[in-house]
């Protein structure tokens, strides 16, 4: 053979056997994406729709599952997200929200929030009340929705009233914390205030009969500030938590007027009595009653249905479950004896 013919015969050959290695290669690249964009293999795949045809199963779900009619709404965490962003937004303008607000536009910001609030409100109060309501038709269907659009409205004509509330406490928090610098900061700043919006949002909507969604709404909040207040607490004027953190506040929990909370209080029930059949009975007023002008200190535990009276102190680390008086002051009997332990050098 020729020396050209050789060089011919071997770059032949090199290149069928670059070729192959290099289609090998892909393949195993391929196989690799393929993993890592989920896509599966035969076997896999037939084992998912085993899991899947499992997880559809009715008596897998044991109606864990809410099932929709047609195409109602359900409840939706971005568009309660929304909700309280638009409220927010429209009871402190230019603390919340990301419009340009100035004293130009305010009147037709506030126009268009208060329109997107109606859609997204009525939509998710027509969800709240359809959980659990699986066999409406469509003739309730249209009730649900001609009632949602009702609270809807009166909802957002009580606004300016809220706003009002929401403003006393805001003077509270500012009058009760010495750190406080001014009013915007405590709006800007303080983690109670978002907690306390959620709460009047939602108990707003509680008293007008909306299911779900005002829990949801304070929900929202517990996550963001680690305050946890039921909506169906009722709560006065002026009213301020420092801190706040780990704040509890029970469902049937009364609470009067320039009432300040320190992080860690708990306004709890004692024990939850049962019917014949051991089920907890629901709906009983079973946490406490707090008078006007009453001050609880970090980490009090109150529980049970009992009184604390207007004016009141309650101190500190302390477990309350009988009344206290009007004007009384409880708090840590002091230790008369003092152990220092020294530490070994």
């Amino acid at each position: 053979m020729e020396f050209g013919s050789f060089i011919v015969f071997l770059l032949r050959n090199c290149a069928s056997v670059l070729f192959r290695k290099s289609a090998i290669q892909k393949y195993c690249e391929t196989e690799c994406s393929y993993k890592e964009m989920g896509i599966t293999t035969y076997q896999e795949e037939e084992r998912l729709k085993e899991t899947v045809k499992s997880l559809a199963c009715k008596e897998n779900l044991q109606r864990m599952c809410h099932m929709r009619m047609d195409c109602e709404p359900l409840p939706s965490e971005i568009m309660i997200s929304e909700l309280i962003g638009l409220c927010r937004s429209l009871l402190f303008p230019g603390f919340f929200g990301g419009a340009d607000v100035n004293g130009y536009n305010l009147e037709y910001t506030l126009g268009l929030q208060c329109e997107r609030l109606k859609t997204v409100l009525e939509n998710q109060i027509v969800a709240g009340k359809l959980v659990g309501n699986e066999c409406a038709d469509s003739a309730m269907l249209e009730s649900i929705r001609a009632t949602a659009s009702r609270v809807a409205m009166d909802f957002i004509a009580c606004l300016p009233e809220l706003r009002r509330v929401l403003h006393t406490d805001v003077k509270a928090i500012f009058r009760g914390d010495p750190a406080a610098t001014s009013t915007a900061e405590v709006i800007y700043c303080y983690p109670c205030i978002k907690a306390i919006i959620n709460y009047r949002i939602a108990h707003e909507l509680l008293v007008a009969g909306v299911p779900v969604i005002p829990r949801m709404i304070t929900e929202y909040a517990h996550s963001e500030t680690g305050i946890d207040i039921h909506p169906g607490a009722t709560i006065g004027e002026y009213f301020a938590i420092d801190h706040g953190t780990g704040v509890v506040i029970g469902e049937t929990a009364i609470i009067g007027k320039n009432v300040k909370l320190y992080q860690g209080v708990t306004l709890g029930a004692r024990s939850f009595p049962t019917d014949e059949n051991d089920n907890l009975i629901k709906g009983i007023p079973r946490h406490p009653i707090i008078g006007d002008n009453v001050v609880i200190y970090s980490n009090a535990t109150i529980l049970g249905r009992i009184s604390i009276g207007d004016n009141a102190v309650v101190g500190g680390n302390i477990w309350v479950t009988a009344d206290v008086a009007s004007g009384e002051r409880l708090v840590q009997a002091k230790s008369k004896q003092h152990t220092k332990i020294e530490r070994d050098e």
